[in-house]
């Protein structure tokens, strides 16, 4: 059993800042890209940055210049720093994870069930 567990969401006044984590538990052999998503009420969920066992990074053009991902490979962990936070940011934010479970052959895609993150103007 593979589980991702977010933490770190909460409320926030614009122009704050937030650090949001995700942490991978388990039977795991490998795990590969990790992410941030968010979805946004009556939105479809979009992504917000990826980052791979090598530590390359994507954002998407709205977390650009604000938002950090990074991740400890030792500890199972992929964090999302947040800082310049708009009210436009509101939304539940979901940790996504490609991991080999131990005995596997091939790698399974996981959700975290969410943190709520919402900023106020």
């Amino acid at each position: 059993q593979v589980t991702l567990v977010e933490s770190g969401g909460g409320s926030v006044q614009a122009g704050g800042s937030l650090r949001l984590s995700c942490a991978a538990s388990g039977s795991i052999a490998e795990i590969r890209t990790m992410g941030w998503y968010r979805q946004a009420p009556e939105k479809q969920r979009e992504l917000v940055a990826t980052i791979t066992s090598g530590g390359a990074t994507n954002y998407a053009d709205s977390s650009k210049g604000r938002f950090t991902i990074s991740r400890d490979n030792a500890e199972k962990t992929v964090y999302l720093q947040m800082n310049s936070l708009k009210p436009e940011d509101t939304a539940v934010y979901y940790c996504n994870a490609d991991i080999r479970p131990r005995y596997y052959s091939r790698t399974v895609n996981y959700w975290g069930r969410g943190t709520q993150v919402t900023v106020s103007s």
